[in-house]
């Protein structure tokens, strides 16, 4: 489906190189968001959803960490405002574990469709999964282009008066988290946050699975998208989620009844959580990839993303850098 609406108010300084139409809120909200997750930005302003065989043949193919979704119509219009001969780019927003085992290390299909496994950019929250890349010998070189953190998503006005993580170790609350096997934000950050509480076992009954009740009427852990708890918090299922800050501002900006509750430093990860991103060797375009990297890099594309609530990425962050070996087996 092509969406033509009005573009957004784009940037005008020169990068340098080296929907669904409308839907009921019902079926947005069951969606939870995931039928954006594979998009086909055109140069002309308009986009196309669910395109798979787009992946073999854009101008640009980036599979990126998914909690990045909100920001990216904004982001790759100003790009191709500033590079109007890259005609498509399409983008993949998923959680990057799932990108990295299911679509790039082998033959994925989504909507049983096959999906290429040489997408020219990748990025994740965690960077050893560019080392396995590295190890596989199909990418070398990084950069960390932005931030995030943790928060607590409750409902407006936080009924169940929550102050803080701690809060995640009472008996009365119904949670929502990301499910540990494939999303990056528990896996890696959450799980952590939770143990450096004393928390983890207590709150998620040691289990390892997706789409189930890690403690039963207790803890409910997600299927595939962390943005499925502000849909289990409005439905009245559950009443507290971890998820990353950018998701709560997001949620307020659509004026979903979404609140946040802040989580002090250094629970909430702010000094560990950093976006890697890296050129595949066997990307089909790799001078369209180092251009947009080096778009990441200017003032235009940092300051989009901290209007969405991320965090500006240092001088020294923008870098490119070799990523470091894979461990040892």
């Amino acid at each position: 489906m092509r969406d033509t609406r009005t573009r957004f108010p784009l940037l005008t300084a020169l990068a340098f190189a080296v929907g669904l139409g409308a839907q009921s809120a019902a079926l947005a909200a069951d969606d939870a968001g995931q039928g954006h997750d594979y998009r086909t930005f055109h140069a002309d302003g308009g986009i196309d959803y669910g395109k798979i065989g787009d992946s073999y043949k854009a101008d640009l193919v980036m599979y990126l960490a998914g909690n990045q979704f909100m920001v990216m119509e904004e982001l790759i219009k100003d790009f191709q405002k500033k590079n109007p001969d890259i005609k498509t780019v399409y983008v993949e927003t998923i959680p990057p574990g799932q990108i990295l085992k299911g679509q790039i290390l082998k033959q994925g299909q989504i909507n049983g469709q096959d999906t290429a496994q040489n997408p020219d950019l990748f990025a994740s929250v965690n960077l050893g999964h560019l080392k396995k890349l590295k190890g596989k010998g199909v990418m070398h070189d990084y950069m960390t282009y932005t931030h995030n953190k943790l928060e607590l998503m409750v409902a407006k006005g936080n009924p169940k008066n929550i102050k803080g993580p701690k809060d995640l170790a009472r008996d009365d609350l119904v949670q929502s988290h990301p499910n540990p096997l494939t999303e990056g934000i528990f896996k890696f950050y959450g799980s952590q946050m939770l143990k450096d509480l004393g928390l983890y076992e207590k709150v998620t009954g040691n289990a390892q699975c997706k789409s189930c009740w890690a403690v039963k009427d207790k803890t409910w852990f997600t299927s595939r998208h962390h943005r499925e708890t502000p849909h289990r918090i409005e439905n009245g299922q559950a009443d507290v989620g971890i998820v990353w800050t950018t998701e709560i501002k997001h949620a307020q900006a659509e004026g979903r009844p979404i609140d946040g509750v802040a989580i002090p430093a250094p629970y909430n990860m702010a000094d560990k959580v950093g976006y890697a991103i890296g050129a595949l060797k066997t990307g089909r375009n790799p001078y369209n990839a180092m251009r947009y990297m080096a778009y990441l890099s200017t003032d235009e594309a940092q300051s989009i993303y901290a209007s969405y609530g991320f965090g500006k990425a240092s001088t020294n962050d923008l870098l490119m850098k070799p990523i470091p070996n894979p461990p040892s087996k």
